[in-house]
């Protein structure tokens, strides 16, 4: 049986994201670009609190005088080092531990402070908050459920130390002794910062990882666009070019047929059938490449420019006509005087962008998607609007940021889910990488005779015509 290590899954998302970036599990996606933890890491961060911990000891044993159990403490931390000694002979430097070998790894570390700091005076040792130290770690690199598992490992081995612990090395000769009330001040200034640290540390890596995945989404949805922008002009620029030698064998098949009849009498031969049936199919090739080549321009061409409406027509193709969807309606709306519809750039990241904002709309539309196209001498407009129940506070408060919440992707008050987060997230990314501001508000329907007083989820997409414009 084939074992997938986080490399293979990452690959496989990837293969996945290229098919259907909404379609993925997002978690399994956030959890492979957070990356595993190799072993290395963990093991100079233990080295270097073995190091620490024997110049420590060494300290206050040897240059304060300060008597203390010297062979426990020093057994406690060989046996740290010892561990990494095993880890290295039985591992490479490379390799990359699962979620449950860096908790287990973590909560050794954290077993392993809190046996010396028994050793040392406990919670009244002041290096007892560096307890703080592997919890923090663990909560960056590790999923909830096991960073829960490590902040309890670490509450039960503060209360232990709490409770059972050799006295603080201190002078023979000078009492010292500490409030009983002060040490449960500094447990339970320790086992409040536990949580603390662990829900502030994991919070601020989850953030991360969601905006790196849903990065690398975005530059998968692009990069399949312009492979499927690729073909098409391939296509075009296959019939631009494949149209002389089709026209040449059209005529050179006509003029054999021609020769033939003439030669045997007008009696129709094998040879006769051979040569119209050349004829014929040459021109059914032609007839195909010509569908394929609408426009009399260049296969580059076709790849770098096109008019602003056919633009989004083609952005909005995969609505029309859906069973059960609602009606799109394109409407050019020029400004006085301002011409022609300009002619753009085709850009793979204006067309996946418009076209997620559109399957937004038609998920929550009831009946219509209303899409108008404005253009002046300055500025380019693209209005999208549905007739939906529009955005709901809590999701103009957050829409654009990815992987907003179940609860937060209601658009109605019954809770209706789907069509944001992710997919908005790369819309916005795409068309603001083309220069492109969006803005998003709920506006009442253009038409009041389809519906008086509606008001429908609005977006508009704003570009400054000299940014997207072939001149």
């Amino acid at each position: 049986m084939a074992i997938e290590t986080p490399m293979s899954e990452a690959m496989r998302l990837s293969r996945a994201l290229q098919d259907d970036p909404t379609e993925v599990n997002l978690e399994a996606m956030r959890r492979s670009l957070r990356g595993p933890v190799r072993l290395r890491t963990l093991s100079t961060l233990r080295w270097l609190a073995v190091a620490g911990q024997t110049f420590a000891v060494s300290m206050v044993h040897f240059g304060l005088g300060y008597p203390l159990p010297l062979g426990l403490c020093l057994a406690v931390i060989a046996l740290s080092a010892w561990l990494n000694l095993f880890a290295f002979l039985r591992f490479s430097n490379s390799h990359y531990m699962t979620d449950r070998e860096a908790a287990a790894y973590v909560a050794f570390d954290i077993l392993q402070l809190c046996a010396l700091l028994a050793l040392t005076g406990g919670l009244a040792n002041p290096f007892s908050v560096l307890i703080l130290a592997p919890v923090t770690i663990a909560a960056g690199v590790l999923p909830m459920r096991l960073t829960a598992l490590i902040v309890a490992v670490a509450f039960v081995g503060v209360s232990f130390v709490a409770l059972l612990h050799f006295p603080l090395p201190w002078r023979v000769d000078t009492a010292f002794e500490i409030p009983r009330l002060y040490i449960v001040g500094i447990w339970s200034a320790l086992t409040l910062s536990l949580g603390f640290f662990a829900i502030y540390s994991h919070r601020i890596a989850a953030e991360g990882g969601q905006m790196k995945s849903a990065l690398a989404a975005t530059q998968l949805a692009l990069a399949r666009e312009e492979r499927l922008a690729a073909i098409g002009g391939l296509a075009a620029a296959a019939a631009h070019e494949l149209g002389t030698p089709l026209a040449t064998i059209q005529v050179t098949a006509k003029e054999m047929a021609d020769e033939l009849g003439t030669w045997s009498g007008g009696d129709v031969g094998p040879l006769r059938e051979d040569a119209d049936l050349l004829f014929g199919q040459a021109k059914r090739c032609q007839r195909i490449l010509q569908r394929l080549s609408r426009q009399d321009v260049s296969g580059h061409e076709i790849l770098e420019q096109v008019a602003i409406d056919l633009l989004v027509e083609q952005a909005s193709q995969p609505f029309f006509d859906v069973p059960g969807g609602p009606e799109i309606a394109i409407e050019p709306l020029p400004v006085k005087d301002a011409g022609e519809a300009p002619i753009v750039r085709r850009l793979p990241e204006i067309i996946y962008g418009l076209r997620n904002v559109i399957e937004n709309a038609s998920i929550f539309a009831k009946s219509r998607v209303l899409i108008r196209i404005s253009w002046s001498d300055t500025d380019i407009c693209v209005f999208i609007q549905d007739d939906g129940p529009g955005f709901s506070p809590e999701v103009m408060a957050r829409l654009g940021e990815p992987y907003i919440s179940a609860r937060m992707r209601s658009r109605a008050p019954s809770g209706r889910k789907g069509g944001l987060g992710l997919g908005f997230f790369i819309a916005k990314t795409l068309l603001q990488r083309t220069g492109g501001e969006i803005s998003f508000a709920n506006k009442a329907w253009p038409d009041p005779a389809a519906g008086v007083g509606q008001r429908g989820a609005w977006v508009c997409v704003r570009w400054l015509r000299a940014r997207i414009e072939v001149t």
